[in-house]
């Protein structure tokens, strides 16, 4: 086992270094990186990319460029039979949602879309709808095994500031008031990280998986961004005065998949609910130290 990474999110990992896996600083966009790679790999997972909605928008050029690259060199890297997982997201499919040609709870067979090329927050989605197209060909002419994953807003411990469950427990932490709320109609179905790494696991060991695009994610509780919020501040034992504001433009109202695919392939079902895995994130994050996001406005 190995982890290669190009440490743009820090060097101080403690509990990585705890894992005794080796950790290789590598820039995956450059080819060369590549040449210091020991093989071969039974399985290769590409989990490598620019996230986070506020990332995305702050410099969409990166997130393409990146993303990108770093899928396209590997693909070049690897040899036949080595099998591959590539993360992609329920973004490529989220213009379809917004333009109501797309059902919620959405299963793999929908239309691809993008409504907005343009729009820097679909950079994202773009990149990774490339992605797709890349593994779904490229592997099939080499002969590599691949999965593809959609994930649906998973979360858990470290993960940064720029997604709205960390955003929401470093804000209450801080004991923001009046507390600010964007888009709090607007619906999601969470996946904490212990259940999405597993669906993963099993994907990648599924003969049945091969070739296949499949949704991962928790499809057992849809929320409204709202009561999200409340949950996160009971946790927190804040009772801010609410700000109810807009939601920002180009976020899709709804989002849950369908893990009927899922459940075939694996037998996968969730196990951790949503206010377990609230109270994990918001205690690792109260735990680390954390107090700092980079503002109020999130979309995910």
């Amino acid at each position: 086992m190995m982890i290669v990474d190009d440490f743009s999110r820090g060097r101080d990992d403690r509990e990585l270094a705890e894992l005794g896996v080796p950790v290789v600083h590598a820039d995956l966009t450059d080819p060369t990186s590549y040449q210091r790679l020991p093989r071969p790999w039974d399985q290769i997972f590409m989990l490598a990319a620019v996230v986070g909605v506020r990332n995305v928008e702050a410099d969409p050029a990166r997130v393409v460029r990146i993303n990108t690259l770093s899928l396209l060199h590997l693909l070049d890297w690897m040899r036949p039979g080595e099998r591959l997982f590539f993360a992609s997201t329920s973004e490529v499919y989220a213009g379809g949602v917004s333009a109501g040609v797309v059902p919620v709870p959405t299963p793999e067979s929908v239309p691809l879309m993008i409504g907005d090329i343009s729009a820097p927050r679909f950079a994202y989605g773009a990149s990774k709808l490339l992605g797709e197209s890349a593994v779904v060909h490229t592997a099939r002419s080499k002969q590599i095994p691949f999965v593809v994953g959609r994930f649906h807003n998973v979360y858990g411990a470290r993960m940064g500031a720029d997604h709205v469950i960390p955003e929401l427990s470093l804000r209450a932490l801080r004991k923001e008031d009046p507390f600010k709320l964007y888009g709090a109609d607007q619906s999601r179905a969470f996946c904490h990280v212990d259940d999405a790494v597993t669906a993963t696991v099993r994907l990648m060991a599924s003969e049945d998986a091969a070739g296949q695009i499949v949704h991962v994610g928790n499809d057992t509780r849809e929320i409204a961004i709202g009561d999200l919020a409340k949950l996160i501040l009971r946790v927190a034992g804040h009772e801010p005065r609410m700000e109810w504001l807009p939601a920002p433009l180009g976020s899709v109202a709804r989002r849950c998949p369908d893990l009927s695919t899922l459940r075939r392939l694996t037998g996968f079902e969730p196990v951790v609910s949503l206010e377990d895995g609230i109270r994990r994130t918001f205690d690792w994050y109260r735990d680390s130290g954390r107090t700092e996001s980079r503002g109020s406005r999130w979309t995910c």
